[in-house]
């Protein structure tokens, strides 16, 4: 039996949601976050050296510690998208989507037939067919999730038309990207940066579409969600880094007493 989208479930009841990138090839890592309650994670496929291997193996960690599993795959082609999905993520993030064609692509890519292009196939997805009965591919239809980005000068100008392209579930905005290519690189809470986000998550809103952005740290996660973002990611390096600066100083000073 298909299992359900608990991401999907819980964005559509108005819930806010939590989850990291993880960019590195590290099924224990991803299998962490999702005992430690994390409500999904992106197996990042965009930035870093996750292969597709590597990729199925972080899937199923999610599987196993019960986080939804999110694949950000940096090319927008059905033959590459697909395979994602076959492997079993329960949805993808797709950058650089500039305009509707665009975005069209995505949902074709994921979605089976007629909603979608996707080809047949017994794959992880499919429980290798066992077991998978003949409404497998419309309970697929329903279940998947379908993310892209925003993050171009090109996407600002044409976000209405993508905001309202079928079928996408989500629009992750994201403020380095759209720092950089407004010239400000790094200056990710430029009042720029923030009036241009804010802006779209208020047309994302009204779409009746659910709006994401990087939530980093508890006050800027709370920022955004004021502001009606419910998809609040983060990344592990972070975490880490964070975490383990605290323990690194902490124990020092109390080292040194």
């Amino acid at each position: 039996m298909l299992k359900q989208n608990t991401l999907k479930q819980k964005l559509n009841a108005g819930q806010a949601t939590l989850g990291p990138f993880v960019g590195f090839p590290s099924p224990a890592m991803v299998e962490t976050v999702g005992w430690l309650g994390f409500d999904f994670v992106i197996i990042d496929c965009e930035h870093g050296p996750i292969d597709y291997e590597s990729a199925e193996h972080m899937i199923r960690a999610a599987e196993l510690s019960g986080t939804t599993a999110i694949v950000r795959i940096g090319l927008n082609e059905q033959q590459n998208i697909q395979r994602y999905m076959d492997a079993g993520a329960d949805g993808v993030l797709i950058p650089l989507v500039n305009n509707a064609a665009d975005a069209r692509k995505v949902v074709d890519s994921v979605k089976y037939p007629p909603v979608g292009k996707r080809g047949a196939y017994s794959g992880r997805g499919a429980h290798f067919g066992v077991g998978a009965g003949p409404d497998y591919f419309e309970k697929a239809n329903e279940e998947t999730f379908v993310a892209i980005q925003i993050e171009t000068p090109e996407a600002i100008e044409n976000a209405d038309e993508i905001i309202a392209t079928p079928n996408v579930d989500a629009v992750f905005l994201g403020p380095g990207d759209l720092s950089l290519n407004f010239g400000m690189p790094g200056q990710m809470e430029h009042e720029k940066v923030v009036s241009a986000i804010d802006e779209l998550v208020q047309k994302i809103k009204a779409a009746g579409k659910h709006a994401g952005t990087l939530g980093n740290y508890p006050e800027h996660a709370r920022f955004w969600h004021e502001r009606g973002v419910n998809w609040l990611v983060s990344a592990t390096t972070r975490h880490f880094i964070a975490g383990a600066s605290t323990y690194l100083d902490g124990t020092r000073a109390a080292l040194a007493k």
